[in-house]
């Protein structure tokens, strides 16, 4: 009996490790922390994350399969450069989509969405905290979370998936000097306006905070 709990338990924490490390190196990607052309060794980047080998080849082959890395026989994984005018595809992706799925949200939720939505304001002070910290992998992963469990009160998990997949693919420079200069404190206030303009059930002004805040994706971000 207590072999099996153990053996549970120890597979528990080799998912969560795995999760963990996927989670952080989406975030590394997406950030720019890993830099476009970049050949990097599953050991150097468990060193760098603070996990063994494994999680990271596994995370690194799914990213793969989605074209955010490419694998380098013997050697690692090369990080894929997407170029403006895929930039351009992606945001208009999101923009097609999660402005006017944002709307619905706004404007038909239910009472049990509204305590859900109340409870996203814990992400937003994790990203101001990342923000102050300049830890953009931990801004990232709260950013990331925060938007997936917004749209997952639509009801579509199939159009949540393209979205994550639309913002991972939507390779920014590094956000670092934006966060020094102070530069990502409108972005973070636009997550409290959201939940906001979401609880009062305003759907015109909750499209216009989506469309605007996916503008930064291609406006100061990705120039940084």
């Amino acid at each position: 009996m207590s072999s099996a709990g153990s053996s549970t338990s120890g597979g528990g924490r080799r998912d969560s490790v795995r999760q963990r490390v996927a989670a952080e190196l989406r975030a590394a990607l997406v950030g720019g922390d890993l830099a476009p052309g970049q050949v990097y060794s599953a050991p150097a980047l468990a060193a760098r994350f603070d996990s063994s080998a494994t999680p990271v080849r596994e995370a690194m082959l799914d990213l793969a399969r989605d074209g955010m890395v490419e694998v380098v026989p013997n050697t690692g994984f090369r990080v894929t450069e997407v170029t403006r005018a895929e930039l351009d595809n992606l945001a208009e992706v999101r923009l097609l989509l999660e402005v006017p799925v944002m709307g619905d949200i706004a404007e038909f939720h239910s009472d049990d969405d509204a305590t859900r939505i109340r409870t996203l304001r814990r992400l937003v002070e994790a990203m101001k905290r990342a923000e102050e910290a300049n830890d953009m992998v931990a801004y990232l992963t709260a950013d990331t979370e925060f938007h997936t469990a917004f749209l997952t009160l639509h009801g579509n998990p199939e159009l949540v998936q393209i979205v994550r997949r639309a913002r991972e693919r939507s390779r920014l420079h590094n956000l670092v000097p934006l966060a020094e200069a102070g530069q990502l404190t409108a972005s973070t206030l636009e997550h409290e306006q959201m939940i906001e303009a979401a609880l009062d059930g305003d759907r015109e002004r909750m499209q216009e905070i989506v469309a605007r805040h996916i503008g930064h994706v291609r406006g100061e971000w990705a120039t940084a």
